[in-house]
């Protein structure tokens, strides 16, 4: 870490250049897991949200219809005009509409994800530079730019907590320079991007009332973020769906509630009236749990793991992680992560700010008193712990790397060892290019249902599902089937071998695709390296059926595997 010796200017430089090369590798890694059909799902929600949204239909979604209760545990049909709102709470996305509307496209997505997480770096060295000297600032910022917490939920579908780091560092630095009308702002926009944003900004209210610095606001916050959280859970979420009831809070917080459904009230009863249940929770798996926790703290040198604003402010998006269940609350590339990094890097900050005024204190041969454990860790001129915080950030983009997250590296990494999984970069290319002229086929309004990997491409549209779904009721409250079905099979044959996921998905796909042509209501209008393109009514091609055919046999010693 050379430049933790350099000059001002230099610092700056080297922080714009980190800057720079982190957009543009993560811009160009995030478009080519696009362009390669390997952005999934979510990335198609959102993208038909803001698709909507420019219509006039705002947070309305067929693909969100689809996960919701009445889908999943009640058997209904999806609905064109059901609200996301019921899901995830989270209006601060209409602030990039305009932007959307200007560049109506999935890739603008990516484009404004990228985009956000950079600038929260570079809010991050100025917060920085509140407490540090530019050198020092320039580490922590870098670090940031190198944190797998950082870079793996960057690299993943477009999701509404790549908002949160930015708008956190900026009402941290508006607290500091006591610009209060854009606290409260940005303290509003917080709980704007989701229903949980006010678990982080509680986490600042205990720091301001902890810390004495401003105990009076930081009760207002308190106050504030979690009467947010109860009333839009409990009384605004359940008039768009009992989704937040029904399924989320269960999901991830069932093993607290009795019954089939619970409120956010009556989860957090559960918790505290059996602590030894929470306490059980959020110590397993141990090792799951420790592991996630060096995770978080290596490209920082593991400074959070004792920085008490730190555990102030990050505890309780930890505490909301740790008492959940399922596996994807410790998943470090995936967006959940991304909640817990401005309070480890805030109190990161002001730790290094007490070890600098010690240095400062004994250059001047001013009286000192170093305090366990501070006293344990070196000063920040200490040669040897450079090179050990530089170990660390390269450690932190080794194990970002070889973790591939989402994928995204699937092109040089084997995503499995044994069996061996891996897809060449030449081979992945020249599968885009052969569905490409499926896609063609379909128009830009035509209703279609596509398999997971290319329902993101096919989302900017009203009338959209994930196959083997096939029907929906429309704006005119009829249900329909869709007109298009294109189902990427050559993908999950791939993947299958090793992943549980894409199998269940081709036990689920391939039955559907025999029933259709066979009844003969789909008829069979393409078919390309492994891609199946099916057309409501129409007669089937003649060559694709054959192509069908002749590939059909393949899937069959997977379709017979338990």
């Amino acid at each position: 870490m050379i430049f933790l010796i350099g000059k001002k200017n230099s610092s700056l430089r080297v922080v714009g250049t980190v800057a720079a090369v982190f957009f543009g590798l993560c811009l160009l890694l995030a478009l080519h897991r696009y362009y390669s059909f390997y952005a999934t799902y979510d990335q198609g929600i959102f993208n038909q949200v803001f698709w909507n949204g420019t219509r006039g239909r705002l947070f309305e979604s067929s693909l969100s219809s689809a996960l919701s209760a009445n889908v999943v545990h009640n058997n209904e049909l999806p609905e064109v005009f059901y609200y996301r709102l019921g899901q995830h709470f989270t209006p601060a996305l209409m602030l990039w509409l305009p932007i959307y509307a200007l560049f109506p496209s999935p890739v603008t997505l990516t484009v404004l994800q990228v985009t956000l997480v950079t600038a929260a770096g570079l809010v991050l060295y100025a917060l920085a530079r509140h407490y540090l000297k530019p050198q020092l600032a320039a580490a922590i910022a870098i670090s940031y730019y190198c944190a797998n917490a950082v870079i793996g939920p960057t690299l993943s579908n477009f999701h509404d907590i790549c908002q949160m780091p930015l708008y956190a560092f900026s009402l941290l630095l508006a607290m500091e320079k006591r610009w209060w009308p854009l606290f409260g702002i940005l303290a509003t926009l917080i709980l704007a991007v989701r229903e949980d944003g006010g678990v982080l900004l509680f986490g600042i209210g205990v720091y301001l009332i902890l810390s004495r610095r401003y105990p009076l606001t930081g009760l207002a916050v308190c106050a504030l973020s979690f009467g947010y959280m109860l009333v839009l859970t409990n009384l605004i979420m359940p008039l768009f769906s009992e989704d937040i009831s029904q399924r989320f809070m269960m999901e991830r917080f069932g093993q607290y509630a009795e019954g089939d459904e619970a409120s956010t009230l009556e989860i957090l009863w559960g918790m505290l009236s059996n602590p030894e249940r929470l306490l059980v929770e959020l110590f397993t798996p141990f090792f799951g749990k420790i592991r996630y926790l060096v995770a978080q703290w290596l490209p920082l040198a593991f400074v959070p793991a004792v920085a008490p604003a730190s555990w102030a402010i990050a505890g309780f998006p930890l505490l909301k992680l740790f008492s959940a269940q399922g596996e994807s609350v410790l998943a470090i590339n995936i967006r959940y992560a991304m909640t817990v990094v401005p309070g480890l890097f805030y109190g990161a900050i002001l730790w290094w700010a007490g070890r600098q005024q010690e240095e400062d204190k004994i250059a001047n041969r001013e009286t000192t008193f170093l305090r366990f454990p501070s006293a344990m860790f070196p000063l920040p001129s200490s040669s040897r712990f450079r090179r050990f915080w530089s170990l660390c950030i390269c450690l932190s983009l080794f194990f970002t790397f070889t973790s591939n997250p989402n994928r995204t590296f699937s092109f040089i990494l084997p995503d499995a060892i044994r069996p061996w999984v891996q897809v060449p970069l030449v081979r992945q290319w020249q599968h885009v290019l052969q569905v490409r002229s499926l896609l063609a086929q379909i128009g830009p309004d035509a209703s279609v249902a596509a398999t997971n990997t290319i329902v993101p491409i096919l989302s900017s549209r009203r009338e959209i599902l994930r196959f083997p779904m096939l029907e929906l009721r429309n704006d005119r409250r009829e249900i329909v089937k869709m007109e298009y079905v294109i189902a990427d099979l050559w993908q999950l044959q791939r993947y299958q071998a090793a992943f549980r996921t894409e199998r269940s998905q081709l036990k689920a796909i391939v039955p559907q695709i025999d029933r259709m042509s066979n009844s003969g209501e789909y008829g069979i209008i393409g078919f390309a390296d492994g891609a199946i393109l099916m057309r409501k009514g129409a007669a089937s091609n003649s060559a694709s059926t054959a192509a069908w055919a002749s590939f059909r046999p393949q899937l069959q010693p997977i379709l017979q595997k338990n």
